[in-house]
């Protein structure tokens, strides 16, 4: 792995390539395969098998697609925005602190909501009962609330050395 100060080891394997792989490999398992149906089927966990492709309305078609692109857009954004600040400032770890810290800030928010509305969404009887998840549901809650830790602890700077957040201002409130 190159030299990225503001994003190192762990963090770096983490979100530099795990997470966007499992935030674009949704979008297309929606798109090619196994297909929408089959998407918006598992987000609810059940026995019940599969329906054939068409049993959705043209709208909620419509949603399981674009909510394929908006997994596949999170997973483009960590990609090409993480790798940009890496690549253009190479000798600047603040500046690359301050672009990744921007970019966890806005995707934390996005963990802690769509976990709330994955767990909401489940039926009460599932809701307490993680044994009864499928992948799907895990993925939903269970890795998020690893990605969500993994972003808490860069932002308390646990195994990394800090270089803007948690630094002393310089100059008028102004940091640098």
């Amino acid at each position: 792995m190159s030299d990225f100060p503001a994003l190192p080891g762990l963090y770096q394997l983490m979100y530099l390539h795990i997470e966007p792989i499992s935030t674009i490999l949704p979008a297309i398992m929606i798109w090619l395969f196994p297909g929408a149906t089959w998407f918006h089927h598992e987000l609810i966990p059940d026995a019940t098998p599969v329906p054939p492709a068409g049993f959705m309305d043209s709208r909620t078609n419509m949603a399981i697609y674009q909510l394929g692109n908006c997994y596949f857009l999170l997973g483009l954004i960590s990609t090409f925005v993480f790798r940009a600040a890496r690549d253009a400032l190479p000798n600047n770890p603040a500046a690359q602190e301050r672009i990744i810290g921007a970019s966890f800030t806005a995707l934390a928010i996005a963990d802690v909501t769509h976990m709330i509305w994955s767990w909401i969404g489940l039926p009460a009887d599932l809701r307490y009962n993680p044994l009864a998840w499928n992948s799907m549901t895990h993925g939903n809650i269970t890795f998020v609330i690893v990605l969500l830790g993994g972003r808490l602890a860069w932002f308390l700077g646990l195994g990394r050395k800090r270089y803007f957040y948690g630094q002393p201002s310089k100059g008028k409130g102004k940091a640098t």
